[in-house]
């Protein structure tokens, strides 16, 4: 459990949260237990919501007004860029003097925004304006991610369409891109799902920001801003998810690519085996009467008529480029 306060437009923390709950502006929970979330809902008169609560995917579960506090539920990733991002649902409760934040995963920007907030002066002066600020903090980091993962597949792009990388060596390297892409997509879901609770707690909060006691027009302003920017994100995390589909396509066909000419290899190498098959066949009978049989230059004639058979087709076949 973290607890910050004012001091000056920027927060500092609280050692003892729950003991100095009336000078706190922003009171974060992380992964408390249950006993605990109790007490405090005595204390502060404010139900928290559990975590089966927030994983409720009904927009009324999300979104509501309940004893004068608003409650806002959006889907956050965590760890993203360490591997397998961890999606989980973080709440928002903002009354008019308190932000309560309950999370059982931990997003960067609930790291680096208070130490940000500690150090300069970001104009916090209530519950209100930390909720957005922090929401700001959260949206950029978004745009960071997604910023990372365009990269990522703009070297899987280049991976994929350049000739040096075709033929693969040991592991096949298209079944590393598929496995890269695949991971990329999974990242790329996330984001839009993170995105598009975001843009409806947004909306949310345009609706209840002018019944709020310290919301300014600036703030207002902010707000918007805010809600164009996830708008924005949002539509270039649709764009970089219509990249990764058509990365996929091109690489089944380069793979599909890669199998024929392995085909038409073996192909050309069974015409070529063709000819001297045959005539080896043909001598390799145990027929009596066979009028080569007797010739005595009738082995070395046989092995120059294979060898020329095998020659003559591997010869029209280069010169034609089917080799």
């Amino acid at each position: 459990m973290l607890g910050y306060r004012l001091s000056n437009g920027r927060l500092k923390s609280v050692e003892n949260p729950i003991e100095e709950l009336d000078e706190l502006v922003w009171l974060d929970l992380f992964d408390e237990p249950l006993e605990k979330v109790k007490k405090l809902e005595d204390l502060l008169g404010v139900n928290i919501p559990t975590r089966d609560e927030m994983e409720e995917i009904e927009v009324s579960s999300r979104l509501y007004e309940e004893n004068d506090a608003w409650f806002l539920t959006v889907t956050l990733p965590a760890r993203a860029g360490q591997g397998e991002a961890e999606m989980g649902p973080v709440s928002f409760v903002l009354t008019d003097w308190l932000l309560i934040t309950v999370r059982a995963t931990e997003p960067r920007a609930f790291t680096t925004f208070p130490q940000r907030a500690a150090k300069a002066d970001l104009g916090l002066d209530s519950a209100a304006t930390v909720l957005l600020t922090l929401l700001e903090a959260i949206v950029d980091r978004l745009a960071d991610i997604l910023e990372h993962a365009s990269r990522e597949i703009d070297a899987i792009s280049s991976i994929i369409f350049a000739q040096a990388e075709l033929k693969p060596s040991g592991k096949s390297s298209f079944q590393q891109v598929l496995q890269q892409l695949g991971r990329q997509g999974d990242l790329l879901s996330d984001l839009r799902e993170s995105l598009m609770t975001l843009s409806r707690a947004g909306g949310y909060l345009g609706l209840i920001w002018p019944r709020l006691e310290h919301a300014s027009r600036e703030s207002r302003e902010r707000l918007q801003t805010l809600s164009r920017d996830v708008q924005s994100i949002s539509e270039h995390a649709s764009f970089m998810t219509q990249k990764v589909t058509f990365l996929l396509d091109a690489t089944l066909g380069m793979i599909n690519i890669e199998q024929n000419a392995t085909i038409k290899i073996f192909s050309v190498l069974a015409v070529i085996f063709m000819p001297p098959t045959m005539i080896a066949s043909i001598y390799g009978m145990n027929f009596e009467h066979m009028p080569e049989l007797t010739w005595p230059f009738g082995y070395p004639a046989a092995l120059t008529v294979m060898l020329a058979a095998a020659i003559l087709p591997y010869w029209f076949f280069k010169r034609k480029g089917w080799l």
